[in-house]
């Protein structure tokens, strides 16, 4: 309905650049991935510091828990359909609306806030406040949301595989994945740099 409103064709939600899906599936997502341990560590710390001033509740735990209990139905809408359709909604639509009021920042974060508010608990909302600022940057700046849904999944398929291991991992183990998810994240980094910041982003067609 809203695409309808909006007279969006599926071409112009997905992927309005200029530069070609091939070329923006090929160098933008690859390093855009490197950022998601580096990603999980930073916002699963602040949740954890957030936790220990406010403990979840009873159903919250059990909400978590349901969202990470490793069932088919459950692995399909952590990893696939969240990330599909909230980036449909949220950076297709809302932010793409914002760009074309407000500039480039604001546009961003107050998407960002909405994306962390429409979870509707405090927890979500961390994570989808920072989630919503990276992915609504790389969405500015590549006007395509193949990188932001390829990062998203990314980002939800690592926190269920990995993030339970951490806590069990030893601390050498800790340290050895901290220090590889800072490399990955300072190469991620650099390339994106260059190829969505010094050089130019590639603007909307």
């Amino acid at each position: 309905v809203v695409m309808q409103q909006q007279k969006l064709g599926w071409r112009a939600l997905f992927h309005p650049s200029r530069a070609s899906m091939r070329a923006t599936l090929m160098l933008v997502v690859p390093p855009a991935l490197l950022l998601v341990p580096a990603l999980m560590l930073a916002i699963t710390c602040a949740i954890n510091l957030l936790t220990l001033a406010l403990p979840l509740s009873a159903w919250e735990e059990a909400m978590f828990s349901r969202m990470a209990d490793g069932s088919v139905a459950a692995v399909l809408a952590v990893c696939v359909m969240a990330p599909l359709l909230e980036e449909m909604l949220f950076r297709g639509i809302v932010l793409r609306g914002f760009l074309q009021r407000y500039g480039r920042w604001q546009a961003i974060l107050m998407s960002a806030l909405l994306f962390g508010a429409a979870h509707m608990n405090i927890y979500q909302f961390v994570v989808g406040v920072a989630m919503g600022t990276v992915l609504g940057w790389l969405y500015e700046r590549t006007r395509s949301l193949i990188p932001c849904i390829a990062l998203h999944a990314a980002y939800n398929c690592t926190t269920l595989l990995v993030a339970g291991w951490l806590e069990d991992a030893s601390p050498a183990g800790v340290l050895s994945f901290v220090l590889l998810a800072g490399a990955a994240a300072l190469c991620g980094g650099v390339v994106l740099r260059q190829l969505l910041v010094a050089s130019g982003r590639t603007s909307e067609g």
